[in-house]
C-alpha cells in the first residue's frame, strides 16, 4: 500500500491551496483618480506581487521577527512589505481572512457559538504597588532611607577613610 507523500513546507510558506483561498480577499491596487502623480502609469518600480507580500507577512507572524529582520534576498524591502501590511489592515483583509477561516472551520467541525470564554487582564492589580514597593529601575531622585520606628537612622559602623591611606 503506497501512501501519498507530501513535500515538507516551511511554516511561513504559503501553499498554492492556501493562496487560492486568500487571493480573493486581497484588494487589487489601483491608482487614486483624484490624486496627481508625477509619473505616468506603469512607470517606476513595479509593485511587489501580492502573494510575496502575504508570504512575508506570514513569515513575520510565524517567526516573530521584526519587520526590518525580513530576509531581503527573499522578500525585498521590509519597509515596502510593512507599508502593504498597513494598507491591507486598513482595508480589512486580515479580518476577512479570520472570518473566512472561522466560517470554514464551523462548516467542517462546528463551533459551539453558545458557549465561549475569554480570559485576560485589562489593568494592573490595584494593591500591587503597596505589595512590591517602588520600581527598582526608576531613576528618579534618590530616596533617603526611612528611620526605624522609635530609633535613630541607620548608619554604617565603618568610618570613612581617606583613599590615600594604605592598609
Amino acid at each position: 500500500m503506497k501512501t501519498k507523500e507530501r513535500a515538507r513546507v516551511d511554516s511561513w510558506e504559503v501553499t498554492d491551496e492556501f493562496w487560492r483561498r486568500v487571493e480573493p480577499l486581497v484588494p487589487v491596487r489601483q491608482r487614486a483618480a483624484e490624486r496627481r502623480y508625477q509619473r505616468k502609469p506603469g512607470a517606476g518600480r513595479p509593485a511587489k506581487p501580492a502573494r510575496l507580500v502575504f508570504e512575508a507577512i506570514v513569515y513575520v507572524l510565524r517567526t516573530g521577527c521584526q519587520w526590518r529582520a525580513l530576509p531581503k534576498e527573499r522578500f525585498g524591502s521590509s519597509s515596502a512589505i510593512h507599508a502593504r501590511f498597513l494598507e491591507w489592515e486598513r482595508a480589512g483583509v486580515f479580518t476577512a481572512i479570520w472570518q473566512a477561516g472561522l466560517a470554514e472551520y464551523d462548516q467542517m467541525e462546528g463551533i459551539a457559538w453558545r458557549w465561549q470564554s475569554i480570559d485576560g487582564a485589562m489593568f494592573k492589580a490595584p494593591m500591587a504597588q503597596e505589595a512590591v514597593g517602588p520600581n527598582p529601575t526608576d531613576r528618579g531622585e534618590r530616596r533617603q532611607q526611612a528611620a526605624s520606628a522609635g530609633r535613630r537612622p541607620w548608619r554604617p559602623v565603618v568610618a570613612r577613610r581617606d583613599r590615600s591611606q594604605r592598609e
